[in-house]
This record gives structure tokens, C-alpha cells and sequence, in this order.
């Protein structure tokens, strides 16, 4: 499955983005889908993941009340809305496909996007 993630940019401390990541190649309702993030100089670190229905999140600690997924099967999309963004929150952000629910660790995701790059300013 390929993937195909948009929706960065630039934005101020407290501000809103919302990312998509198109799915092609694959039936998408066979995957859960995650969200994860590299900052300059670390590693790539979970966000968010969803499970294959959409009727369930599981969401690292650091984005828990700001950060929120969604997909739309039919439209084979998955969005990640973040609210009240920081400037740590300033990464590139990569969608995945996963086999496994809930699952944090990457090494459980198969296929990647190519990232989207988020920065916060203060």
C-alpha cells in the first residue's frame, strides 16, 4: 500500500492544522492506521493510532486532549487534527499502517508515508 500524507505548514503556538494521509494500493479497512512524528536530531516517536473501524484511539500521553484521529474507509483517508499545538509539537509527521491494535512501537507498522513537515512557532 502507498501512502500519501499533506496538511503541513506553518503555524503559531496554540494554533490548529489538520493532516490527511491517502491510502492507495491496499484495502485500507484491513489496516490500523498511526501517526508518528520525527523532530530534528531524535527519533520518530508515536503520536496517534486508530483501530481498522475507526470506533477506537489510542494516543501517546504528550498529545492526549489536543490531538485527535479519524478515517474515512469509503474515502480510504486518515486525518489527524491538532489543536492547541506547541512548539515541541514541530516535526515531520509520518502516517503508517499497522496490523496490531493498540500499537506504539513502529517496528509493528508495515507501510509509511513520505511525511509532512509540521513547525510551530513560539
Amino acid at each position: 500500500v502507498q501512502l500519501q500524507a499533506s496538511g503541513g505548514g506553518l503555524v503559531q503556538t496554540g494554533g490548529s492544522l489538520r493532516l490527511s494521509c491517502v491510502a492507495s494500493g491496499g484495502t485500507f479497512s484491513n489496516y490500523v492506521m498511526g501517526w508518528f512524528r520525527q523532530a530534528p536530531g531524535k527519533e520518530r516517536e508515536f503520536v496517534i493510532a486508530i483501530n481498522w473501524s475507526g470506533g477506537s484511539t489510542y494516543a501517546a500521553d504528550s498529545v492526549k486532549g489536543r490531538f485527535t484521529v479519524s478515517r474515512d474507509n469509503a474515502k480510504n483517508t486518515v486525518y489527524l487534527q491538532m489543536n492547541s499545538l506547541k512548539p515541541e509539537d514541530t516535526a515531520v509527521y509520518y502516517c503508517a499502517t499497522g496490523s496490531s491494535y493498540p500499537a506504539a512501537d513502529l517496528r509493528t507498522y508495515a507501510s509509511w508515508g513520505q511525511g509532512t513537515l509540521v513547525t510551530v512557532s513560539s
